[in-house]
C-alpha cells in the first residue's frame, strides 16, 4: 500500500490530459511522503518514451511510485528510495458493453474514510484496498461495480470512478471532500457548463437515488459510462448520458488532432510520430539533467550518484509490461 500512482489512457498515440496526471502524481507522493525525484515534464518524457516502444496507439498507461527496499524495513521507509515503474497495455471497455446498456452497480458494504483517518485526496495504493474488496464483492452477485457511500453516510463513488445523476434537466454529483476529484470528473463538469446544464455539487443521500432519472459514471478506465441499476434502483441509460459519452469520445480523440495540427502535421502516416515526440522530451530531459549539477538539483540530493537514483528515466529503454487493474 505504501504507493502511489496514476491510470491514463492515449488515444491515437497521444496520452489525454498526460501533464495534469503527472503533475497530480507528485501531489500524491507529497500527500503521502513519498518524495517523487522526478520533475513533471522527466516523467512526461518516460510516459512518452515507453508508450511509444508499446507500438500501441490506444492503450491504458500505468505509472506507479513507491519506497522500495532499503536500511529500513519497519513501518517507517524514509531511508528507502523511491522508484518510478511505468506498463503500458491495451484495454478496452472498463465495463464491456454497458455504454450501451448501462452498467449494474452494487453498494458497498465499506465506506471512503474521513480525511481525518487517511490523506484521502491522494491516488494511493492504500486507499484501493476498500474498492478492490467492494468491486469482488459485486462481480460476485453479477454485476459490474459497486457504489460506496462515505464516512457520513453520503453518496460518494464507485470504486475507481466519479458519478453523476440527472433530475429536471439538472445534473446533480457528490460533493470530492472525502474523495478523488477526478480528472475526468473535472472535464465532464466543464463539458456540461459549456451547454449551459447546471451542475449540483452537493452532498446526496442513498435515497435520492430514487428521484434520479439517469445516472453515469466517469474516470480514466471508465471513460463516461451510463449507469441502468444501482442496488434496487433503476435508471434510464437516457439522452444526456449517452450525448456526454459520445462527447467525451470525440473529444478525447480532437485533443490528438489538436496536437498534431498545433505543429502543422497530417495524422496520416504518422505510426513514428509519438516516438519521435518522446526521444524529443528525452533529450530534453537529459540535457537539463546532465546541466545541472547532483549536489544542486533540488530533486537529486539524496543520490549520491547516477547508479544509486531510481531506473525509470525517459530516455532509457523501458521494459513494457502488461498487467490488470
Amino acid at each position: 500500500g505504501s504507493s502511489v500512482f496514476e491510470g491514463e489512457r492515449a488515444y491515437n498515440g497521444k496520452i489525454f490530459k498526460s501533464r495534469e496526471h503527472s503533475e497530480r502524481l507528485l501531489k500524491s507522493g507529497e500527500y503521502m511522503d513519498i518524495p517523487i525525484p522526478y520533475t513533471v515534464d522527466e516523467i512526461e518524457a518516460a510516459k512518452a518514451e515507453v508508450l511509444a516502444a508499446s507500438g500501441l496507439q490506444d492503450a491504458y498507461v500505468r505509472a506507479v511510485c513507491w519506497r522500495a527496499s532499503g536500511e529500513d524495513m519497519g513501518v517507517a521507509s524514509a531511508r528507502n528510495p523511491v522508484k518510478m515503474a511505468i506498463a503500458v497495455w491495451e484495454w478496452g471497455a472498463y465495463y464491456g458493453d454497458a455504454k450501451m446498456k448501462g452498467a449494474k452497480l452494487d453498494i458497498a458494504k465499506w465506506k471512503r474514510p474521513s480525511p481525518e483517518t487517511i490523506p484521502c485526496f491522494a491516488k494511493a495504493a492504500g486507499l484501493y484496498m476498500i474498492c478492490t474488496m467492494s468491486k469482488h464483492a459485486a462481480e460476485a452477485k453479477g454485476c459490474s461495480d459497486a457504489m460506496m457511500l462515505d464516512y457520513r453516510g453520503y453518496v460518494a463513488e464507485a470504486t475507481g470512478a466519479n458519478i453523476f445523476f440527472v433530475k429536471d434537466g439538472e445534473v446533480h454529483t457528490p460533493k470530492p471532500d472525502c474523495f478523488l476529484n477526478g480528472i475526468t470528473r473535472q472535464t465532464v463538469v466543464g463539458m456540461l457548463e459549456d451547454r449551459d446544464i447546471k451542475v449540483n455539487v452537493r452532498h446526496i443521500m442513498p435515497d435520492e437515488l430514487d428521484s434520479f432519472e439517469q445516472c453515469w459514471l466517469t474516470g480514466t478506465a471508465a471513460e463516461v459510462t451510463p449507469v441502468g441499476q444501482i442496488g434496487n434502483y433503476t435508471f434510464e441509460v437516457g439522452d444526456l448520458a449517452r450525448e456526454i459519452a459520445e462527447s467525451y469520445e470525440q473529444l478525447v480523440r480532437a485533443y490528438f488532432a489538436m496536437a498534431l495540427k498545433f505543429f502543422g502535421l497530417n495524422p496520416t502516416g504518422l505510426g513514428h510520430f509519438s516516438y519521435l515526440m518522446g526521444r524529443l522530451c528525452a533529450i530534453a530531459s537529459l540535457a537539463q539533467t546532465l546541466l545541472t549539477p547532483d549536489n544542486h538539483h533540488p530533486r537529486h540530493n539524496d543520490y549520491r550518484s547516477s547508479q544509486d537514483r531510481p531506473t525509470c528515466w525517459g530516455f532509457r529503454k523501458p521494459k513494457i509490461s502488461n498487467g490488470e487493474h
